[in-house]
């Protein structure tokens, strides 16, 4: 009798190009649930890893032909060093299942049972054997069956969002742990230069935190401003499906509207609220625009949006009312000419970069907007990002605290701004308020600019509100940013900026938070970022 007895499901790790080999059968699921026709602002339904490959082990086990040591051999699997999600055999507790499941298939196999690789190889090949069964004909549909889950959520379904990012320099894996208790915020900044390995390090995060939380009752979404086109880029729709969506994510402002509206909704409030938010949406759009404005303009332009608003009954404005607005209000002789207020307007008017009204949910999908083809410092670019993350604010501000348990805490969803140095070199408060307001509504967010020293800005110190900051290759360094964000001087600085000098594609350096408490030992770790894209 073999010591199966003692099996240990949970040694299992993945079979290399396991996503690959059921990729097919992925596709195949989807296409089942989802409509045979594309449905503007509906998300298709895209299932995660986790799902298919439970889907897949349990069609495997379920064959009762005979099992042998020269069966699963023969398949040749090589066993990677990637964990499965944690989900994966924790979600209702199915790795007890699956223990039984394997003990009965293998009950008379002779085999190391306490060996992590052979549990690997075996979890593998019932995966395949799954796939078969389920690529025959009629073998989705004998197995596809939706059966509605009982109780909802509670904390202690909360996701361990401990994301394995890569290896440290002795070989020790590299993680970075987003939602612990102990954790003081949740914000993530990402400085490397172009060919530093950056974008590669934002798909790692995106695939980390999707693959260990849409599985579960806490799924955590994500917005994504892909200012250089690559994530939204059909040649890399791939890619997608690492963060469990697909296509319906990407929105393209240039192709249509994005399908929502900017504007806050001020119905039943006071006045008072509408005169404030005029003040800070004219400051704003001097700002976009990086036009100086007179104060007579100013006010002007704060009029017009409180009387667009009036007009509406607080309900969402449009910018072609406020520029209608602020026509009215102008001498009758300079109504014909275009001042630098009128000319910005003009702009977003011209372009529809948004629509009326909101025909999606913002937060409880994941999401990605494409700003390629605009100038990335150019205004359109600019008011976009500042008016979807004002949006998200809105949304944030009247959700409850987030939930959490003795371990955990939630994390609802994060957006994630590429090339942020375009949006932190002016007064953002919207951005400001969304960091703030992040800390106890279960919000992350992850900033990624191209130099350390674009987040050292005037207006907020975002090195100091950073949980993480991830130190790339650079084309020059600050001293004074390495000294704030490591605590370091003297030979230290010396050696740190030697470090980061010497970085290579894909390699990064962080802080050693525990050194750093204890004040002893070397204050950054460098990291070998796992290649997914």
């Amino acid at each position: 009798m073999s010591n199966i007895q003692s099996l240990t499901i949970n040694k299992a790790t993945a079979i290399e190009g396991m996503h690959v080999r059921i990729q097919d059968v992925k596709s195949a699921l989807e296409q089942r649930i989802n409509l045979n026709e594309y449905s503007e602002n509906v998300q298709t339904v895209v299932l995660n890893y986790s799902v298919v490959l439970r889907i897949c082990l349990l069609a495997g086990l379920s064959d009762k032909s005979r099992r042998s040591v020269e069966d699963v051999e023969s398949f040749n699997l090589k066993v990677d060093n990637t964990p499965y999600a944690t989900t994966f055999f924790t979600k209702a507790n199915v790795g007890n299942l699956f223990a039984v499941l394997i003990k009965l298939r293998y009950h008379d196999v002779e085999a190391n049972w306490q060996e992590g690789r052979w549990i690997s190889k075996v979890v593998g090949r019932e995966i395949l054997r799954g796939r078969e069964i389920l690529l025959k004909e009629g073998g989705i549909e004998a197995w596809l069956r939706f059966v509605p889950q009982k109780g909802g959520r509670t904390a202690n379904d909360i996701p361990v969002l401990d994301l394995p990012i890569g290896e440290y320099e002795n070989g020790m894996n590299a993680s970075l742990d987003i939602n612990s208790r102990e954790v003081a915020n949740t914000q993530i900044l990402v400085a490397g230069t172009t060919g530093s390995g950056k974008s590669n390090l934002l798909a790692v995060l995106i695939h980390e935190i999707r693959s260990a939380s849409t599985d579960t009752h806490y799924p955590v979404n994500f917005l994504l401003f892909d200012y250089k086109g690559e994530f939204s880029d059909p040649q890399h729709e791939l890619w997608l499906s690492l963060f469990n969506t697909d296509r319906t994510a990407v929105l393209n402002p240039i192709e249509r509207p994005l399908p929502f509206t900017p504007f806050k909704d001020f119905t039943g409030k006071p006045i008072n609220e509408v005169n404030l938010y005029a003040t800070e949406l004219s400051s704003a759009l001097s700002a976009i625009s990086r036009t100086s404005i007179s104060a007579n303009m100013d006010n002007r332009l704060s009029s017009a949006i409180v009387n667009a608003y009036k007009a509406k009954n607080l309900r969402p404005v449009t910018f072609q009312e406020i520029l209608d607005n602020y026509i009215e209000l102008l001498p009758e002789k300079q109504q014909d000419k275009a001042d630098s207020i009128v000319s910005v307007l003009n702009q977003l008017v011209n372009n529809h970069i948004f629509a009326e009204e909101d025909n999606i949910d913002l937060l409880n999908g994941s999401y990605i907007i494409n700003l390629g083809r605009f100038p990335k410092d150019g205004p359109m670019a600019k008011a976009i990002v500042y008016f979807v993350v004002s949006k998200l604010n809105n949304i944030y501000e009247l959700l409850p605290p987030q939930t959490s348990n003795k371990e955990r805490v939630e994390i609802r969803h994060f957006t994630i701004i590429d090339e942020a140095h375009y949006m932190l070199d002016f007064d953002n408060r919207p951005l400001r308020e969304l960091i703030a307001v992040g800390r106890n509504k279960g919000m992350s967010i992850i900033l990624a600019t191209q130099n350390m020293e674009s987040f050292k800005s005037k207006y907020f110190d975002f090195y100091a509100n950073a949980q993480y900051p991830l130190i790339m290759r650079q084309q020059q360094q600050n001293d004074s940013v390495i000294k704030d964000l490591f605590g370091v001087s003297g030979a230290a600085l010396q050696e740190i900026k030697q470090a980061i000098a010497g970085l290579q594609k894909g390699e990064l350096i962080t802080r050693d938070a525990a050194n750093m408490a204890l004040g002893i030992g070397k204050q950054w770790q460098k990291i070998k970022v796992t290649h997914l894209i």
